[in-house]
């Protein structure tokens, strides 16, 4: 009984995929479109879209053809293959701009684009254009269902581009490369005025330039001091009540000391 059974199996399936293939090869658009249709339905993506992939073409400007788009895009959505969904679901969401589906199709491509961002140490220009699609949308659909799952995402986004630029800010001072650490914080506290690496921010740029002042050929040591000392007081300013606070405090005194010197020759 098993034999036989296995045997229908394998009889029911190698007809399907004759039937499939016979579809795939010939020339009627119409059972192109009724097979495709119907392997969506059944959750076959792959061999959906190839038959879709002939026939879309066809049906550019008829009724059809929004159906077939969306599900297009869809299929690649579902399978996970968000470079291809992305660019699907941006291109029905301009054939289609007054489409029943456009609100979700545009949430879709932005996740797409979101699903592409890579973890923070590399290349963020996908995270870049993820965030311009997600605005885009949140812009577009205030009052979306999606809006909420939008705002989580961007906030998600706009923490892995803190980091990147903390990061990148704290192997200057790695490297003893001051100067440059310098910049890439004063350029992060400007640019991220929420960000939760903000105080370590301060803190590194306050390092960064104690680092660099000491050692500094003589005749610039004190006006980087004095530079330094600047940095320290922005420090205090917002951070005073800060875990890194005794370790700014060591920088102070150490400047006060090296100034007084200085400034003071015996």
């Amino acid at each position: 009984m098993k034999n036989i059974f296995l045997i229908v199996v394998l009889s029911i399936t190698f007809a399907s995929c004759s039937e499939y293939q016979k579809v795939l090869a010939g020339d009627s658009i119409a059972d192109k479109y009724a097979m495709a249709d119907s392997l969506y339905t059944q959750g076959k993506y792959l061999k959906s879209v190839k038959l879709m992939e002939q026939i879309i073409p066809s049906y550019r400007g008829k009724p059809q053809g929004q159906k077939l788009m969306y599900l297009y895009a869809n299929s690649y959505y579902t399978m996970g293959d968000y470079i291809l969904s992305g660019y699907q679901f941006d291109r029905f969401t301009i054939s289609y701009p007054k489409s029943d589906s456009v609100e979700v199709a545009a949430f879709k491509s932005a996740k797409s684009y979101y699903e592409l961002s890579p973890r923070y140490s590399l290349d963020q220009k996908d995270t870049d254009k993820a965030l311009e699609k997600l605005q885009g949308f949140i812009n577009n659909y205030p009052n979306s269902e999606k809006r909420a799952d939008a705002n989580v995402m961007v906030q998600d986004l706009r923490g892995k581009l803190d980091r990147k630029a903390f990061e990148t800010a704290q192997q200057y001072l790695r490297i003893s490369d001051y100067k440059a650490a310098i910049g890439a914080f004063d350029n992060f506290i400007a640019s991220h005025p929420g960000s939760i690496y903000r105080k370590e921010a301060f803190y590194g740029r306050l390092k960064a330039a104690y680092e660099l002042a000491i050692n500094s050929f003589p005749a610039l040591v004190e006006e980087r001091l004095i530079t330094t000392d600047g940095y320290y007081s922005s420090f205090k300013k917002y951070y005073s009540e800060t875990e890194l606070n005794e370790e700014a405090v060591k920088l102070k005194e150490d400047i006060d000391k090296r100034l007084s010197v200085i400034q003071n020759p015996s």
